[in-house]
């Protein structure tokens, strides 16, 4: 097992996060600020990514800030390892990976993002760009189930 493979494998392994969980934490704020605040703590979560793991080769295209993604297959699940330099990406970034980390191709292709975004609030309280850059990360790892 190469370096990489194993740092991608741990990080997949130690991310404890569930979407139902983070639908039930997000609908417990009241107001929109409550809720970034949330997402926030939610990327504080994500294991770090060391610097080899921050390179060039992994920046998703179409995000504003930084976000570096890795991923790998293993027994039909897709791991994944993902950050940012930006606080509140890293919090989406987390609500992402909670989607679709250790799933299988049917899980991923199947899994309702928008309407998981949509019953998050996202759509309707993120800047264009940050929405952007949000389904920047999901269209890359939707491809890399097909």
């Amino acid at each position: 097992m190469t370096d990489l493979t194993a740092q991608i494998s741990n990080f997949s392994q130690t991310l404890e996060l569930c979407s139902k969980e983070i639908l039930v934490q997000l609908a417990q704020q009241s107001s929109w600020d409550s809720r970034y605040r949330t997402i926030m703590l939610l990327g504080k979560k994500l294991p770090n990514l060391n610097q080899e793991m921050k390179s060039d080769s992994a920046l998703v295209q179409g995000c504003e800030s930084n976000v570096w993604l890795h991923f790998q297959w293993h027994n039909n699940h897709l791991q994944l390892a993902a950050s940012s330099d930006a606080k509140i990406v890293k919090g989406l970034i987390a609500i992402v990976l909670a989607a679709y980390n250790n799933k299988t191709r049917e899980e991923i292709l199947s899994f309702d993002i928008e309407g998981y975004f949509q019953q998050l609030q996202l759509s309707k309280n993120l800047s264009p760009s940050r929405t952007n850059g949000l389904f920047s990360i999901v269209k890359t790892i939707q491809a890399a189930a097909r």
